[in-house]
């Protein structure tokens, strides 16, 4: 088995958080990475050869897989990176997916493989992808997809599918925009509801999760000129080979965007999440920070997750994920937040006591004393002084963008190494 992971373009949807790294770098669930999830799938699967390509602002990533994934000489299990270099013969970037994967064909070694199995590193979900292979191999396809139903408005930001009774996909359309072929790809009868919107499941979206056989994958890329799997691999290979459908009912999130990657993040503080990252069964890998405990002081805890590290001090906090090493003074309410952390502490100011001044060169990093926080994401490294406000509206509609922060959809975003000023107020 052969497991590639892609590393994305340049993240614009997901911006200012992929201003510094790569979208598959982005902080997750307190203490993760996007990246550490289809990692985690692949070695919960037992398949431990990982190749991941890598091609914009990529620095952060590499760290962290080098740093998180050091498996022992003798073991069988790897992770190789393979970023986009100049070649005899390419001087090119990787110019979408499919591409990618054929400028890296000479370090797949198919002679030993059986399947390819090609994942995205934005995707949040628990999959054994054994299920998946086992499926492929039972229909006998050359190409499979897997599957979820979601509702007409989720299609159009999807590849959608047909699909006929012995799971043969029969067509494929990428994030189909005209009313009329979407209603084309709508299937006989809705398949349940969305559990956030109550809408109807009507339509069938790829969740870009392929396995090929691997003779079948070299052909079709060194036949054609095509780049990129979605738009254009998929549906030429639809009635030139056998194309399969898997149906996957678990929980899948693609979180790409920011006011997408806001929602699943705050799920994750759910008394039963539908991303449960306390599965003794399938653990989700990531680096080992050996870090302190985290220490509450006269705090007041809600629905919330609290990361190692972390330092809080006479606050309130409610359905908000605090990252590793964030530090808080007294006197801060945080609500409905994510906050990423810290990847050190300040040695010159720990915890800040309520009412203390500093110069703004001074500042401790962290959260300040008596700030108000609610809808927002912060991301790390961040310096904000005393009586910041900052209140968001997530799902407004409203954007904006500052020297110091930027709006999307209603929720305010403080970028990486940020400072604000004491009493800054940004209200949505």
């Amino acid at each position: 088995m052969i497991c590639t992971i892609l590393g994305g373009g340049r993240g614009a949807r997901l911006f200012p958080l992929t201003k510094e790294r790569c979208k598959p770098a982005v902080p997750v669930g307190g203490k993760y990475r996007l990246i550490d999830i289809p990692i985690s799938n692949c070695l919960n699967s037992g398949y431990g050869r990982i190749l991941v390509m890598t091609q914009f602002n990529t620095a952060s990533l590499h760290r962290h897989i080098s740093r998180a994934y050091a498996f022992d000489a003798l073991s069988d299990r790897s992770i190789e990176i393979l970023a986009a270099q100049q070649t005899l013969e390419t001087s090119d970037w990787y110019q979408g997916t499919a591409d990618a994967v054929r400028q890296n064909l000479r370090h797949m070694h198919f002679a030993h493989a059986s399947h390819m199995l090609i994942l995205s590193g934005d995707h949040l979900y628990r999959m054994n992808y054994q299920d998946l292979i086992r499926h492929h191999d039972e229909v006998s396809a050359d190409v499979t997809l897997t599957v979820q139903p979601v509702t007409a408005r989720q299609a159009r930001g999807f590849g959608v599918v047909k699909v006929n009774s012995d799971a043969t996909v029969t067509a494929f359309a990428e994030k189909p925009d005209d009313e009329a072929l979407l209603n084309e790809f709508a299937l006989p009868e809705p398949v349940g509801h969305d559990r956030a919107s109550g809408e109807p499941l009507t339509h069938l979206a790829s969740l870009g999760i392929y396995v090929f056989r691997p003779e079948a994958l070299k052909e079709m890329l060194e036949s054609w000129e095509f780049e990129d799997f979605g738009h254009e691999v998929i549906p030429a290979v639809i009635g030139h080979r056998r194309v399969a459908a898997y149906a996957f009912t678990d929980y899948w999130a693609d979180i790409g965007t920011i006011s997408a990657f806001y929602e699943a993040g705050l799920e994750l503080t759910s008394p039963l999440p539908r991303f449960n990252l306390y599965d003794q069964g399938w653990p989700i890998y990531t680096r080992s920070r050996y870090l302190p405990p985290a220490k509450l002081s006269e705090t007041d805890i809600r629905s919330s997750i609290v990361a190692e590290g972390s330092i809080i001090t006479g606050s309130c906090i409610e359905r908000s994920t605090i990252g590793v090493r964030s530090v808080v003074g007294a006197g801060c309410v945080i609500r409905d937040t994510i906050l990423m952390g810290s990847d050190y502490y300040d040695p010159a100011a720990p915890v800040p006591e309520r009412g203390s001044r500093t110069d703004l060169a001074d500042l401790p990093l962290g959260i300040g004393t008596d700030c108000s926080i609610e809808g927002a994401i912060v991301d790390k490294n961040v310096y904000i002084d005393g009586g910041v406000v900052i209140k968001g509206r997530p799902g407004s509609g409203v954007n904006a963008d500052d020297d110091a922060y930027c709006i999307r959809d209603g929720i305010v975003i403080v970028p990486r190494s940020q400072v604000l000023a004491a009493g800054t107020k940004i209200e949505v």
